[in-house]
């Protein structure tokens, strides 16, 4: 690999100057700060390109094999901040805008998050792709470009209002149309045979184009490429109707070819919903698929060394129909037999699974697959049947037929789409250690019995750059001072620092560190929501998507049950604490937006309590995304990570906590066991039943109110809340809610109260001893450097997709 030297500050001003006279049209007198911002973008840009061309010629000429993932979701925040930092381009940049007037961190702030994505998922899929191009792997992510993300989060009087989220309302100077790479794809219509041949006619037909965004490496190795698909329809108007006065009718077209690309995850609770997200997985699915088989067409000319050329990741059930995709293509375009087609599909598709909840394992209404995709609903058919041959020769019983089937044959006849990905896969990973145990003893119990080497193991990862040299600076920098800079390339080496952890210097100046950011926090809630938090206070942070496995209700009930509990004894030396909440709930999920309002009333009640003062605040922080992680995480000093045991498949917050030094509480599931035994148990504090032990409670029979009525401060509580204590104007709002703790509570909330509040007052006493607290935090930095998604997408590449 070759790299172009690093330019100077006099050329990197010029470069910037000359962006935003010739492509911005701006002279510096009339600029305003969005155009300087828009012209650094492009004058970085024109670096990134230089190593992006410069990676795609050396792919060619190696010849090697190309990694494609495809992901519904991309979460990859903010790219500026990003890309200065991995071509080390900081302080040329910076001195350059300084002698213009400006700071490289406020023309930052005008960049919007791109909304592509929602959750882990999404971000998880950004750390892999940096990663890949970090680790010098050529690859190709896929996705689709949404318009309008999923939503834009405001809170009206404590309620969830969800906006659409205008990212692209004055365009992504990070973007390329790529015009060149346009495939249409199909929905509906018929198959027809001519013979021997088969031939599927659409009744539908959208165009899906490209839009390229480059994915910057560590150190600029190497540049890969995001690329995202939009949606036209073949003719956008018709002239005829709309100049017979038709004008809706005659933009039907385009208008539902853009649906396609507008949200992520519409509402899929009403059939409606259901068809258009079906409909998006396949559209971007099946256009991935063309672009990767054009591609190796164009370079390798045959089709049969496609699995030694590329390796296609399904990142989740949400491409799942790129499998039978994959088997029409080599089938109806390619002229193979159907068994060679899903050899060949086989030994190049690997699926990662992210969740054991069963609704979330997708699954879809016969009718409605057959009728938008009937071709694929044949060759699901037939890969089914080869499968339940495989399974009776084996000897595998009715029981274990009906769950390893494809279609789902109990009540309404459905499409398993894990069950696809499963059996057209070559490998299928967990997640998490704990997570891949429990694929093989539940979801996948009957499929990993008949297809005992397919399941393995890949925990999560982050890429360090972006949560810990990029979010975190102040921090970067006081661990160079300690132990030198190898652990900018190889996150494990942050293991020197546990020689270091009881260094009170060092302590201290992590600590300043830590405070710096609480007070850089505590200024932004207080623009953001209006509420004052003391930097002096713990700061006590649960930010992720709002459901009810990851438990926010259980934070939300003991914070009322600490509040009780300071009014009731004031003469007790209680640790000031800041409760942080921040995350989407799902449009249509009930008790998830009812979460959020209760985490907002118990707010407002707690916060103009002067009882309370200067030792318990409570904020709902809005609109959660990238930068406002980027913001929360670095000023963290307790990370809530206390989902029912055996429900999250691995979290990805906890290890970016734990990497800036806050402390975990949290139960054995997911990742956090992994964590656990890496920065040992003296470290973290954990509570709470097993897996097992939920597993088994749910089996024997469990009576959760007489665990509620059996533990006064929980009583009170839950009857607080129920009764209208929190929502006066409303006394009936959490009557429902608080009821389902009674009934069942199928999470855990009450069965692992006692053990949560305990560890909570285990977590003050540790604040109180600073030095124990300060070592901690330096042996939680030291020792989740393994958890790098460099690690993890080195597992992939070696063990997987065999390209290391």
């Amino acid at each position: 690999m070759t790299t172009s030297p690093q330019p100077s500050n006099a050329e990197i001003d010029a470069l910037i100057v000359d962006a935003l006279n010739h492509r911005v049209g701006k002279d510096e007198r009339a600029a305003k700060p969005h155009d300087w911002y828009t012209a650094t973008v492009y004058a970085l840009r024109d670096k990134v390109i230089d190593r992006w061309m410069e990676s795609t010629r050396r792919t060619y000429a190696e010849g090697g094999k190309r990694v494609y993932y495809l992901s519904l979701e991309f979460l990859i925040g903010r790219l500026l901040r990003d890309a200065v930092s991995n071509l080390d381009l900081n302080g040329a940049l910076e001195r350059a805008l300084r002698s213009h007037g400006f700071e490289l961190s406020q023309l930052e702030e005008l960049e919007p998050d791109a909304a592509l994505g929602n959750g882990g998922l999404g971000r998880l899929a950004a750390c892999f792709m940096e990663s890949l191009a970090s680790l010098d792997i050529p690859a190709y992510g896929y996705g689709i470009r949404y318009v309008n993300g999923m939503f834009r989060q405001r809170i009206d009087d404590g309620w969830q209002v969800e906006l659409p989220e205008t990212w692209l309302s004055h365009g992504n100077p990070w973007e390329f149309d790529r015009r060149e790479s346009a495939y249409r794809v199909g929905f509906g219509g018929e198959v027809v045979s001519d013979g021997d041949a088969v031939r599927w006619e659409p009744a539908e037909m959208v165009e899906a184009s490209a839009v390229d965004t480059p994915v910057v490496g560590w150190r600029g190795k190497r540049v890969n490429t995001l690329r995202l698909w939009t949606a036209h329809a073949l003719d956008p108007i018709k002239l005829d109707a709309f100049n017979a006065g038709d004008h809706v009718g005659a933009l039907e077209g385009e208008a539902r070819a853009a649906s396609l690309v507008r949200v992520l995850y519409p509402a899929d609770s009403h059939q409606a919903g259901q068809e258009l997200r079906l409909r998006q997985e396949y559209f971007f699915s099946a256009a991935s698929i063309q672009d990767i088989l054009r591609r190796h067409m164009q370079h390798n000319g045959n089709i049969r060394t496609l699995p030694d050329k590329a390796a296609i990741q399904l990142n989740d059930t949400h491409p799942a129909v790129a499998v039978a995709e994959l088997v029409r293509l080599l089938v109806d375009h390619h002229g193979l037999e159907f068994d060679e087609a899903l050899d060949i599909t086989r030994r190049t598709v690997a699926y990662t699974n992210h969740t054991l909840l069963p609704e979330a394992l997708e699954s879809w209404p016969l009718p409605l697959f057959e009728r938008l995709l009937p071709r694929h609903m044949q060759i699901i058919y037939a890969i089914n049947s080869r499968v339940l041959r495989e399974a009776r020769k084996q000897g595998v019983n009715d029981a274990a037929i009906a769950a390893i089937s494809l279609i789902d044959e109990g009540g309404e006849r459905r499409v398993r789409m894990a069950n696809l990905a499963f059996t057209g896969a070559n490998s299928v990973n967990g997640v998490a250690a704990l997570h891949t145990d429990l694929m093989k003893q539940t979801v996948f119990h009957d499929l990993h019995r008949l297809y005992p080497k397919k399941i393995n193991n890949k925990t999560n990862g982050v890429t360090p750059r972006r949560w810990l040299m990029q979010c975190n600076p102040g921090l970067t920098s006081v661990i160079r001072d300690a132990i030198g800079n190898a652990f900018l390339d190889d996150t494990e080496e942050l293991s020197a620092l546990n020689a270091l952890a009881g260094d009170a210097e060092l302590g201290e100046r992590i600590a300043e560190v830590k405070r710096s950011n609480k007070v850089a926090l505590a200024a932004h809630i207080k623009d953001l929501t209006g509420v004052r938090v003391s930097p002096d206070a713990l700061f006590d942070v649960q930010i992720k998507r709002i459901h009810e496995y990851k438990r926010q209700l259980l934070n939300l009930i003991e914070t009322v049950a600490l509040y009780d509990q300071i009014r009731s004894h004031p003469e007790r030396d209680w640790v000031p604490r800041v409760k942080i909440f921040a995350g989407k709930a799902a449009p249509s999920y009930h008790n998830a937006k009812l979460i959020i309002k209760l985490a907002n009333d118990i707010a407002r009640r707690v916060n103009s309590d002067p009882s309370v003062a200067g030792l318990l605040k409570v904020v709902f922080v809005p609109n959660y995304n990238v930068t406002l992680a980027e913001r929360i995480i670095p000023a963290a000093d307790l990370s809530e990570q206390i989902s029912t045991a055996g429900m999250e498949a691995s979290g990805t917050g906890n290890m970016k906590f734990a990497l800036n030094g806050a402390l975990t509480i949290g139960t054995l599931d997911g990742a956090n066991i992994e964590i656990k035994d890496r920065v040992g148990d003296e470290n973290i504090v954990i509570f709470g039943m097993t897996a097992d032990e939920v597993a088994e409670k749910r089996a024997n029979g469990y009576a959760p109110r007489e665990v509620i009525e059996g533990s006064p401060e929980l009583h009170q509580a839950v009857e607080a809340i129920a009764s209208g204590v929190f929502s006066p104007d409303d006394e009936d709002r959490y009557k429902d809610l608080m009821g389902g703790l009674y009934d069942s509570d199928w999470f855990m909330v009450a069965a692992d109260f006692e053990a949560y509040a305990s560890a909570q007052r285990e977590v003050d006493a540790r604040w109180q001893d600073t030095a124990g607290w300060r070592k901690a935090a330096i042996h939680n930095i030291a020792n989740v450097g393994w958890f790098s998604s460099d690690r993890t997408i080195g597992e992939y590449a070696r063990d997987i997709w065999k390209v290391l």
